[in-house]
């Protein structure tokens, strides 16, 4: 079928961000076009784990017996400096007590499909390259396929399109790269420990010289036989990157190979660099706005973003469905859910960059179940608006400081 000419809602990339946010606003009565470059089911770099707080959005859509029916684990197991730690996930107000881990192949065509359920028109193989911008308002954004390109008008733009985010940048998206970011890279590999009922994370990684690097490695069980392997380093401006992933992934594959019964190849390597912790400013205007990864809704200290795609999806289809001024609402609602822990996360993974100040601390992290625990709800997105305990309330006490000390905030 022939795309649409016009809608309410054109929201661009159908990752759980799009996804979410085309489903939202179908429900809400919206007419909702959801377009992607891609045809499906299509990969994504990722490392498929779905933590607590994405659990959480996924129930909200009503997705939780389909995620039950994949592996679920119940915490995080640490590895590094001589020690391994089990560490459970916390007991949450709000939040589920249990994660998962889905290859994005199949999660991401199973949201586009529940979006299409929803009422959602789906468009594919379409990639945004421009925009009709009248007065700071999208007007249409225009689409190149297999047959030429196209227009689609709107009467507000969802911009849904990860972490390049190139319809963002030509409405003006810019990333600021003073603060940290990762490189990441994922790849997958058949493993005895597939079943395992923890995801696994080693915070000593070491390059193939043995030398200690500001990153981590992480191995998340699929329950097919098979687990997701990956590993990501931490770099800013003034300490960039200069490691070869996918080498990287091998070295770290064969150190832990007898300890997760790792046989075969690695196979389906894939990398990617990351902008976290709202390093992006231009977020929004009259009629449009990012999301998810588009917005640097990734999480500096463990390069997590399914949690912050769906809820930015949910959180911007609310918001539509009000008619609020979205350049001046949608980032000042950012700031307000996510700026305070998002100053202090890349703060600390700022300092983490520093492979010689990792040395000096990893140990006595890893010494205490108190430190890992509390990094583990940190890290993990799991302190919630409602939460007044103690580890919550030295978050925000520290958010709050951390804000104050920025000379860019995250989304500005």
């Amino acid at each position: 079928m022939p795309a649409p000419t016009r809608t309410d809602v054109l929201v661009v990339g159908a990752g759980p961000a799009g996804s979410a946010a085309a489903t939202w606003a179908a429900r809400h009565g919206l007419d909702v076009v959801l377009a992607d470059a891609a045809t499906f089911p299509r990969d994504k770099t990722c490392g498929d784990g779905l933590t607590p707080r994405a659990i959480g959005e996924l129930d909200r859509l009503g997705l939780t017996d389909w995620v039950r029916a994949h592996t679920v684990n119940q915490g995080l197991r640490a590895h590094g400096f001589g020690q391994r730690l089990e560490l459970r996930w916390p007991q949450v107000e709000g939040l589920p007590d249990w994660g998962s881990a889905v290859p994005r192949t199949e999660l991401d065509d199973h949201l586009r499909t529940h979006a299409l359920k929803a009422g959602a028109v789906g468009v594919e193989d379409a990639r945004a390259v421009d925009a009709r911008v009248e007065g700071g308002r999208v007007r249409a954004v225009t689409f190149r396929g297999a047959e030429g390109t196209f227009e689609i008008e709107a009467e507000r733009v969802v911009v849904a399109d990860g972490v390049r985010s190139p319809l963002g940048k030509v409405l003006g998206r810019e990333w600021h790269r003073d603060t940290v970011y990762a490189v990441a890279g994922r790849s997958y590999i058949d493993s005895t420990m597939s079943n395992d009922p923890w995801i696994s994370s080693h915070l000593e990684l070491r390059g193939e010289e043995g030398q200690i690097l500001s990153g981590y490695g992480w191995v998340f069980p699929l329950g097919d036989g098979s687990v997701n392997l990956g590993a990501g380093t931490l770099a800013t401006a003034k300490r960039p990157a200069d490691i070869a992933i996918k080498p990287l992934m091998q070295v770290y594959a064969d150190t832990i190979r007898d300890d997760f019964g790792l046989s075969g190849e690695l196979r389906m390597g894939a990398s990617a660099l990351l902008p976290m912790g709202g390093a992006v400013s231009n977020v929004a205007g009259p009629n449009w706005a990012l999301i998810g990864d588009a917005a640097a809704c990734i999480n500096p200290l463990n390069g997590e973003g399914i949690d912050y795609g769906l809820e930015t999806g949910r959180l911007v289809a609310d918001m539509l469905l009000a008619g609020d001024d979205l350049q001046t609402a949608w980032p000042a609602l950012l700031t307000d859910h996510y700026g305070e822990a998002f100053s202090v996360a890349r703060r600390l993974a700022g300092l983490f960059s520093n492979p010689k100040l990792l040395t000096a601390l990893g140990p006595i992290g890893m010494r205490s179940d108190l430190l890992m625990t509390l990094a583990l709800r940190w890290m993990g997105n799991l302190v919630t608006d409602d939460d007044r305990d103690r580890a919550a309330r030295v978050w925000r006490w520290a958010g709050r400081r951390s804000v104050g000390l920025d000379s860019r905030p995250p989304f500005s």
